[in-house]
């Protein structure tokens, strides 16, 4: 199919989105609006930007090439830096489609997905359960021992409070590290590197972490007898006599380091004001609770009092075995 005629199939389906309909990058996952449909560019907003942005045909027809080109889709992560808006309009056409896991957009014959977010409606109150974590439930205990006594002068706090308080946050440390990775392990393989992921708290990138072992003696002293370098240099492989006879050889670091590089997820950036304002609503929520809700919140509330006395108060030996 001519790009002209995927062009203007593109820019019907532009003209057609409804007021507000707002679209996500598949990369950085930023939020943006189509201000203006034009023969020659599309014109978009940011949500979180004061500004506008040109999107020209070129650079779609561009991208439609590399996609018709390639028969198991177009990798995004080769996308210059900034581009992908383009994939996420060039996805409201009805044979593109973008798989976010396995980083490609495609041209497909079948239904497709858009990369259009639903419109948002007035929001309902959510059925919440509790989760089988313990980070969870040593959360909640944690919440309830902050709101209990003054944390801002711990000196004055009593020993067996700051016993109970110290417990816990070591408790919540382990678990959150824990489920932490678990998260970050599925986060993994939907990241790209340098490019950013947004989040209502904040966001997160993927990139690399290196390091090197030596391998075995004889393998890195033959490696420098071979180069010229007296064995007795770096007698007992010491890493800083090793590093030392690197620079002046033209031996590969490879040749006597053992190197194995293993991607992490690290934290980028946290919106603190999300979060306060999050946090602020939960309590407004809350203070407003009110019937037969309130009633089961105070049965919850006494339960998990109960819960935090077995839990944390102080027992003998010989109360124990009473």
């Amino acid at each position: 199919m001519p790009f002209s005629v995927s062009w203007h199939t593109l820019l019907d389906e532009l003209d057609d989105l409804p007021d507000g309909a707002t679209l996500v990058t598949p990369l950085s996952h930023n939020r943006f609006r189509i201000s203006d449909v034009q023969e020659q560019r599309v014109i978009i907003s940011f949500e979180d930007k004061d500004e506008k942005r040109p999107l020209q045909r070129d650079q779609f027809e561009t991208l439609y090439r590399r996609i018709t080109d390639a028969p198991n889709g177009f990798q995004l992560d080769r996308l210059p830096p900034d581009a992908d808006p383009y994939p996420a309009v060039w996805s409201l056409h009805p044979r593109f489609e973008i798989d976010e896991d396995a980083g490609v957009i495609v041209e497909t014959d079948g239904p497709t997905a858009t990369q259009l977010l639903e419109a948002e409606t007035e929001p309902e109150t959510e059925d919440r359960t509790e989760p089988d974590l313990d980070v969870y439930a040593d959360a909640l205990l944690l919440v309830d021992a902050l709101e209990r006594h003054d944390v801002t002068t711990l000196e004055e706090m009593e020993t067996e409070a700051l016993v109970n308080l110290y417990t816990l946050l070591s408790d919540v440390q382990r678990n959150a590290n824990s489920f932490r990775q678990d998260v970050a392990d599925v986060l993994l393989n939907r990241l790209h590197h340098d490019r950013p992921v947004n989040g209502p708290f904040g966001s997160v990138q993927r990139t690399s972490r290196r390091n090197r072992s030596l391998k075995d003696d004889e393998v890195v002293l033959a490696a420098f007898e071979d180069a010229g370098i007296d064995s007795e240099r770096v007698m007992g492989v010491d890493r800083d006599k090793v590093d030392d006879a690197l620079e002046v050889t033209e031996l590969a670091e490879s040749d006597v380091y053992e190197i194995n590089e293993s991607e992490y997820v690290r934290k980028a950036e946290v919106d603190e004001e999300v979060k306060e304002t999050r946090l602020q609503g939960l309590k407004d929520q809350l203070a407003a609770t009110e019937g037969e809700e309130a009633q089961e919140l105070r049965q919850e509330i006494e339960d998990l009092e109960d819960r935090i006395d077995e839990l944390t108060s102080f027992r003998t030996g010989a109360e124990v075995h009473e």
